[in-house]
């Protein structure tokens, strides 16, 4: 079992994303949860988890948090004991116009947030980020909305610049050494299963643990929390390598 784990949100999510893990995870560990705060490159939020981080920790991403997790096994591989990485990518964006196209798909939600406000972007975006039977969840909606709403259009649009220029991690998945969870929703549109097969066949030999959790879109953690804290209770007891 890890003694401390590090627990990092993605993009415009802050605490909430983990919190409904917390009561299984904090049994067998000492729970982090990072604010990525004013940073505007994935490697920056790296570097400033490191410098809060604990020596040795387990360390577990989601969505955009992935990707800083990545850059942390980038940067000091030897702190990590093991890795889970949950609705994630590992890319960098592409070129030509599929590049572009992501480019002002993210434009385009910024611009709401700035003209209409965040919690209005965050209405139009939470649509494609959950099962589609969740849509109708009030109470859950509610919780997604609210947490992007606590962060401001200015944290939205430095967080749209750290993803647009995120490095490629093919590079650093196949250096990976520690027991590494691979997962996601089933129905994660975002961050679809089969990116997450790569992700398993990029690490090594017995290196990744690959799950899909049924009934659930991109926000795994708040939409089917106990299904996502039983898998991630088998990794932290997995034994190191």
């Amino acid at each position: 079992m890890a003694a401390d784990l590090v627990l990092v949100p993605g993009l415009m999510c802050d605490a909430a994303v983990w919190e409904p893990l917390l009561p299984s995870l904090s049994a067998v560990a000492t729970c982090h949860i990072v604010d990525h705060g004013d940073a505007d490159d994935l490697a920056l939020m790296a570097r400033r988890l490191l410098d809060a981080a604990p020596p040795r920790f387990a360390l577990a991403g989601h969505s955009m948090g992935g990707r800083v997790a990545l850059e942390v096994m980038r940067l000091a591989p030897d702190r990590v004991e093991r890795l889970a990485l949950l609705d994630t990518g590992y890319r960098a964006r592409a070129g030509g116009a599929a590049g572009d196209e992501e480019a002002r798909k993210r434009q385009a939600l910024l611009d709401v947030a700035r003209t209409q406000g965040v919690r209005a972007m965050a209405q139009r975006w939470v649509q494609d980020m959950v099962h589609p039977a969740r849509l109708t969840d009030a109470a859950l909606i509610e919780r997604i909305v609210a947490m992007f709403e606590r962060k401001s259009a200015d944290t939205f649009a430095r967080q749209i610049r750290a993803l647009l220029e995120r490095p490629d991690a093919t590079d650093v998945l196949r250096r990976v050494r520690v027991p590494t969870l691979v997962m996601c929703g089933r129905a994660d549109g975002w961050a679809p299963v089969s990116q997450h097969e790569e992700i398993a066949a990029l690490l090594p030999a017995g290196v990744a643990m690959l799950r899909v959790v049924d009934d659930a879109g991109h926000m795994s953690t708040m939409e089917r929390p106990g299904a996502v804290a039983d898998v991630m209770l088998e990794w932290l007891a997995a034994p190191a390598r």
